[in-house]
């Protein structure tokens, strides 16, 4: 499983150009089941719960992000071993 944390970046103003294919990029990672949830930061930025490729997979997806990609956000990407679960989430501690 994998956290990936969107942070706004330098070219944070250009948002709103690049948001349409943002959008386009979530719905793409949802619609593939890699992405379980999607949701904003509070402290700007969003974030990304998601499962079921390899790290470097996950890291190359991550790239093709438009916001990534115009420097929008910064994105960190980082990789968990589930060791416990509620039973409606057990499927994530069998990822491996």
């Amino acid at each position: 499983m994998h956290v990936i944390l969107l942070k706004f970046a330098d070219n944070r103003s250009s948002a709103p150009q690049f948001m349409e294919a943002h959008n386009a990029w979530i719905a793409k990672g949802l619609a593939d089941g890699v992405f379980l949830c999607v949701g904003s930061l509070d402290v700007g930025g969003g974030f990304i719960l998601a499962h079921g490729e390899e790290n470097k997979a996950i890291l190359e997806r991550v790239m093709k992000d438009p916001f990534v990609e115009n420097s929008v956000v910064t994105a960190e990407v980082h990789q968990v071993d589930v060791k416990r679960t509620t039973p409606e989430l057990a499927h994530l501690a069998k990822e491996r």
